[in-house]
């Protein structure tokens, strides 16, 4: 990939994290918790995504794309060591809502991981614009 492709690349992958947030935004506020708790993890990990497009980075597995962001990013203080915290608690609801039957996400749970996403996303688009402008 040439670097125009990188960053439409890493922009595209932010988008998709922003209208990953809006549509949480949108089930959080008809009590769909559920689904809101979805679409909030989905925003953080489309944020990393876009961030590790910036390396030509990418990985199958959700696992392995956070353990990544965690080691790379996060142990060596690029992004706040709360952050990555943050992004390992809204990966174990995402599992345990998508897995556990019978598992009901609160609100609060909900609005964490809502929180945790604008946090990922101004993170992430604070980083890739510095990253663009060099």
């Amino acid at each position: 990939m040439d670097n125009k492709e990188i960053e439409m690349l890493s922009k595209y992958r932010l988008e998709q994290s922003k209208e990953n947030l809006e549509e949480a935004e949108v089930l959080f506020n008809i009590n769909k918790f559920k689904g809101a708790s979805n679409r909030a993890y989905y925003s953080i990990f489309h944020a990393i995504k876009a961030i590790l497009a910036l390396e030509q980075i990418d990985f199958k597995k959700h696992s392995s794309v956070i353990a990544y962001f965690n080691k790379e990013y996060i142990s060596k203080e690029t992004f706040p060591r709360e952050l990555g915290k943050r992004v390992s608690e809204a990966r174990f609801f995402r599992e345990k809502s998508d897995y556990v039957d019978f598992y009901i996400v609160t609100k609060e749970e909900c609005q964490i991981q809502i929180d945790t996403a604008r946090l990922m996303i101004e993170k992430a688009e604070k980083y890739i614009n510095g990253k663009l402008k060099k």
